[in-house]
């Protein structure tokens, strides 16, 4: 085994029980013999000098193409072990090179404009949609569940969450409401049915468009939800409300001074936006890079400090801020499991090399949320101070309201095949 790359974990995992096996067969043994056993095998010598010259890429390509592999626990246990470690000794300078290379590009790597936007939006969003389904809830909901004592279940998780949004948005009936990056057109319906709201949603994936329309058709609401192809940055009109759930994200460093100052310009003055968006509690840094070349191309986790800096610049007001801590790592691990319960199905629509990616992926962002300071952050935006309540009491009613709404519907009598 590579000496370097054994000094490394050496020095890296002083709690747990690992056992790596390298390239030759020759087992070695790392931290305190705590916890549940942890055993992964080399099954290329190259893959070594890989994980010295650029960790945070090799490990996940590794295990994607079979040249790493697990032998005792999940890859998920191997992230753990490797992340809750670092936290007491992160890696030294000498193997994070690529890593500081990437953030002096990064500016460059998240440059997006239009047509660079949708084709990042379509590697990702616009595959076959049922590989989704074998991961996702009901809804589709492909953002961060919101978690309270009394809920576990990864569908009522999703609807809270939904509750969570509309009551900070302080809805009212015939509102005009603009949902940037509106997916699968779960929170566009959900706004539209429970406020009478007037809803656009704006996304740049053909399949989520598609869908999004099939479903308002199917509930009835074309006169009142609809949904289009278009970039934020083409968007017209004024609307009383804007919300964003998950796709500040992809907007990139670059563009976030234009993506606020969009927001105000089509914000009523005495409207409210809400912003929902995974950040980071660390300063700024660079995309993981196996996230940047396999997932999500383009993305970007801000840093509070980068958010704040373009909204002030924006002539917008921040009216509120909540982190969300390990709500998403919670939603993570539901993910995760529903998609290994599915990996045969997995498979069938595409092959064993996509599912260890995507197992990785997931598996990897729960790691982030648990051990590595990804948060979530929403940011409540004003154009005017008094544009809402002197106190936050408003939001607790109103998501009382929509959860006795919720359990009405949830209650009432249904129809065969509904």
């Amino acid at each position: 085994m590579n000496r370097l790359l054994d000094l490394l974990l050496h020095r890296i995992v002083r709690a747990g029980d690992l056992e790596l096996i390298d390239s030759r067969g020759k087992p070695h043994r790392y931290g305190d013999g705590g916890g549940a056993p942890v055993v992964v095998r080399i099954a290329d010598k190259r893959l070594e000098r890989r994980l010295l010259r650029d960790p945070h890429l090799a490990l996940g390509e590794g295990y994607m193409n079979g040249q790493l592999r697990m032998e005792r626990g999940q890859v998920f246990d191997l992230l753990a072990l490797l992340a809750s470690n670092a936290q007491q000794r992160p890696a030294p300078n000498w193997t994070t090179g690529f890593d500081a290379a990437r953030f002096l590009m990064r500016r460059i790597m998240q440059f997006n404009p239009i047509a660079r936007a949708r084709r990042n939006v379509a590697r990702h969003y616009d595959i076959d949609g049922a590989i989704y389904d074998l991961f996702l809830d009901r809804d589709r909901q492909y953002s961060c569940g919101y978690f309270t004592d009394d809920i576990a279940d990864l569908d009522e998780a999703q609807l809270a969450k939904k509750r969570h949004i509309a009551a900070k948005l302080a809805l009212a009936a015939g509102q005009r409401v603009l949902d940037i990056g509106s997916g699968w057109g779960g929170l566009g319906i959900y706004v539209a049915k429970t406020a009478r709201a007037d809803v656009t949603g704006v996304t740049l994936s053909r399949e989520q468009l598609s869908i999004s329309n099939q479903r308002a058709a199917r509930e009835g609401l074309q006169r009142s939800v609809r949904f289009e192809l278009k970039d934020y940055r083409k968007i017209g009109g004024c609307f009383d409300r804007v919300v964003s759930v998950g796709m500040f994200e992809h907007v990139g460093v670059n563009h976030y001074a234009r993506y606020f100052r969009k927001i105000r310009q089509l914000l009523a003055e005495d409207g409210v936006a809400l912003v929902h968006s995974i950040g980071r509690s660390e300063p700024p840094a660079a995309t993981n890079p196996f996230i940047a070349k396999y997932i999500f191309p383009g993305g970007y986790i801000p840093a509070l400090s980068e958010m704040v800096h373009a909204i002030e610049r924006s002539g917008l007001i921040i009216a509120d801020i909540e982190i969300l801590r390990l709500h998403y790592a919670k939603t993570l691990r539901a993910w995760r499991e529903r998609f290994l319960a599915n990996w045969d199905k997995a498979a069938s629509i595409r092959d064993e090399r996509f599912c260890r990616m995507w197992e990785f992926y997931l598996a990897g962002s729960e790691a982030a949320f648990r051990y590595q300071g990804l948060v979530v952050f929403q940011v409540q935006l004003v154009k005017r101070i008094d544009a809402l309540p002197l106190t936050r009491d408003y939001m607790a009613e109103a998501e009382q309201r929509l959860l006795q709404q919720d359990d009405a519907v949830d209650a009432r009598p249904r129809m065969a095949g509904e």
